[in-house]
């Protein structure tokens, strides 16, 4: 199995703008990146306290709006939340803003969604941390029957609703699901609920743990249809590296550039991380 590459993110420091983000989508897709990831933090702690990624004035576009903006400037490259931290946001807005980004990409969404971990974050928006796990999957839940069932309804403890109808419909049959997180919960919604699997920011040893955990909880569900696995890498891509990755079972790794480059360095990390200077699969 040849991994393809991806890229995040595509939605902060020198890709936070209208030119950057341009650019650098164009430049990727020309490349034969397979996706472009964004990330999600709606509000992040100030000042800034631990487990925070980020400092606060750090720039970080909002993940649907951006990728609206990407959608129309590429063609072919798949738009990726990598990931959307689903229990900040309502089920039903969440699945309209998804829906309409299939139809305006023809297609091209990964909805990426996690329970997050940013207390300060979760509890400015309104979202106790004891219970972000059970909302993540009672809303996935809601927003697969707004996408696809013929009479959407949905009843459980946070969100319930019927008579209710919302279109157009996602173009892809069935919109694609990754789940993110590294902690056994988030590995028993991946293969109950999702498409596939979002590692962040993993060596070749986590990696393998990771993916070993996941394969051991598909077994004990009874899942038949693997997952894909997508792994953003914590360390240089090179092709030896790519191999290693791929004989794990990684069926596409992300590429994560240095923080903080100015767009000219972002522009020359895509170009050194293309498929075919690391020896995986173009797009």
């Amino acid at each position: 199995m040849t991994p393809t590459i991806g890229l995040f993110p595509a939605n902060m420091h020198a890709a936070a703008d209208r030119r950057g983000a341009a650019r650098i989508a164009a430049l990727a897709e020309d490349l034969g990146y397979d996706s472009l990831w964004v990330g999600d933090h709606p509000a992040l702690p100030s000042p800034r306290v631990e487990p925070s990624p980020m400092e606060p004035d750090e720039p970080l576009l909002d993940p649907l709006v951006t990728l609206g903006f990407l959608a129309a400037h590429t063609e072919r490259i798949r738009l990726a939340t990598g990931i959307v931290v689903l229990p900040q946001r309502n089920p039903l807005v969440l699945a309209k803003q998804f829906a309409s980004l299939d139809v305006l990409s023809e297609g091209r969404v990964i909805a990426g969604i996690a329970a997050g971990y940013l207390e300060p974050e979760l509890r400015a928006l309104g979202v106790p941390m004891e219970d972000r796990g059970t909302r993540t999957t009672e809303y996935l839940k809601a927003m697969r029957q707004m996408w696809h069932a013929d009479k959407p309804a949905f009843h459980g403890r946070y969100v319930s609703f019927s008579g209710v109808d919302a279109h157009p419909r996602p173009v892809q049959r069935r919109l694609p699901v990754v789940v993110g997180g590294h902690s056994a919960p988030a590995h028993r919604r991946a293969v109950e609920h999702g498409d596939g699997w979002f590692g962040f920011m993993l060596g070749l040893r986590a990696a393998a743990e990771q993916i070993a955990a996941l394969r051991e909880v598909a077994d004990e569900y009874g899942r038949e249809t693997p997952l894909e696995i997508s792994v953003c890498a914590a360390r240089r891509l090179t092709p030896e590296v790519v191999e290693a990755y791929a004989e794990l079972g990684v069926h596409r790794l992300v590429a994560i550039p240095p923080t903080g480059l100015p767009l000219q360095e972002l522009e020359a990390f895509v170009v050194a991380n293309a498929p075919t200077r690391l020896g995986a699969r173009p797009v």
